[in-house]
């Protein structure tokens, strides 16, 4: 029963032969094509040169793919020594680096190329738009002191009323040397004001500019067609949205509220006092005295808020950089798993395949092993080594003694590789004459 399952195993090699070459063959031709096409998105120059490279290239892919495990099916499942299995595990495994190499990348570009591409485009925009978030915020930073300049500003022009209607102060009415002191401070934190207040209309307007760029950007990743020329338009609008996020970081108005502050004490010229009293003048200086305190304090701490304000991280220079579809497969390979997985199987299904194969030709091997030899020759071969046996006791030949010869010669000399036919089917050998 053994040796009929041994010779069902072996008809059914010699049947899927023919299957085995034309799925080599069609994996190779699959492989060859999705090759081509990721050739032709890594190649410049013109049409017919980037034709004919590409037609070269994937032809010889395919030729080097189907030659490949042609002879690993040849060769592999018959090699039945462990140094010799193990050395044909290293040629295939070698073998399969270099397919990978020269053609499941390129087959992963085609099936992914367009969308790693996107994938690109994707995370670049939301990289800018997360530059112009920082470069709005930081130029915006300064709004933060306007209460407080808007504060100082109206407490120094409500004094200078009082001062002027009822003599808070000084206990003089009229618009005297303090009135104009403190009207001159009112009027140095309105013109800061002012500034802010400009400043902020020119970061609206950059940022309006900044969020249109985007807008056109998210509309490229995310539209139908081919992905190249939305790449390119891409890149136009890049340029665009960095000059705006540049011009937001200059605009920033921090640098000039730091210099107003440090103004409104170092540059602090307080009037002499004009009473016509002795006690009025002194009354004066007192009230200008502390005024210059005052102004003091405040010129610190809008020094400080700009500091701190300076002190935010600035937006770092981007750079965008365009990338091939090739590139971009390898860049985000993470994240096309089952394409690349798609990619690399197409070469490498054939092995799976010869393995198949060497299992099926151990196992009538292992049989016939353990068979006894009269149990392994068919009735022909018997017939012809009892032919061959008359002849020679004819001859008078000891046939015994022939016998025990031809079997030490056999095991002396017995070969751990069978035959090379993907059949698995080699010659009989008939009883020892």
């Amino acid at each position: 029963m053994a040796l009929g399952t041994s010779h069902r195993l072996q008809e059914g090699i010699e049947s899927v032969e023919t299957m085995t070459r034309f799925a080599f063959a069609i994996l190779a031709l699959a492989s060859g094509v999705y090759t081509y096409l990721g050739v032709r998105s890594i190649l410049d120059g013109s049409a017919t040169a980037v034709f004919f490279a590409a037609l070269i290239y994937s032809s010889a892919v395919s030729v080097a793919i189907y030659a490949f495990w042609t002879y690993m099916a040849r060769f592999y499942p018959h090699v039945t020594s462990t140094g010799g299995r193990t050395a044909m595990l290293g040629v295939m495994a070698l073998g399969c680096a270099m397919i990978i190499a020269m053609s499941s990348w390129l087959n992963a570009a085609a099936l992914a190329g367009s969308a790693a591409l996107e994938q690109h485009l994707a995370e670049t925009l939301e990289d800018y738009t997360a530059d112009l978030d920082q470069a709005h915020q930081n130029a915006l930073a300064a709004q933060s002191l306007l209460p407080d300049i808007q504060r100082t500003q109206e407490r120094f022009q409500r004094l200078a009323d009082q001062e002027r209607e009822t003599g808070a102060l000084t206990g003089t009415t009229g618009a005297g040397s303090v009135v104009q002191l403190l009207s001159q401070m009112a009027s140095q934190l309105t013109e800061l004001e002012n500034g802010i207040n400009a400043s902020r209309e020119r970061v609206t307007t950059l940022f309006d500019a900044g969020r249109k760029h985007l807008e056109t950007m998210r509309t490229l990743v995310s539209a139908p067609g081919a992905i190249n020329p939305r790449a390119d338009q891409f890149a136009a609008e890049v340029v665009g949205l960095s000059g705006v996020i540049t011009s937001l970081e200059q605009t920033s108005i921090a640098p000039s509220v730091k210099r107003a502050a440090e103004d409104l004490s170092l540059g602090f010229i307080a009037p002499v006092a004009d009473g016509r009293e002795a006690d009025l003048v002194t009354r004066q200086d007192q009230v200008m005295e502390t005024i210059r305190s005052s102004v003091a304090a405040q010129s610190k701490v809008l020094s400080q808020a700009a500091d701190q304000i300076l002190e935010r991280k600035p937006v770092s220079e981007r750079r965008f950089v365009p990338l091939s579809s090739a590139e971009a497969v390898l860049r985000y390979a993470g994240d096309f798993i089952p394409s690349w997985a798609g990619a690399i199987s197409i070469d490498i299904l054939p092995a799976v395949l010869i393995f198949m194969l060497s299992i099926v030709h151990s196992t009538p091997r292992q049989q016939e092993q353990r068979l006894p030899f009269a149990e392994r020759i068919t009735a022909a071969e018997l017939l012809q080594a009892l032919e061959v046996r008359r002849e020679i006791q004819q001859q008078g030949a000891d046939v015994e003694a022939a016998m025990d010869a031809a079997e030490r010669s056999e095991a002396a000399d017995q070969s751990n590789v069978a035959s090379f036919d993907l059949s698995g089917k080699g010659p009989r050998k008939g009883p020892p004459a």
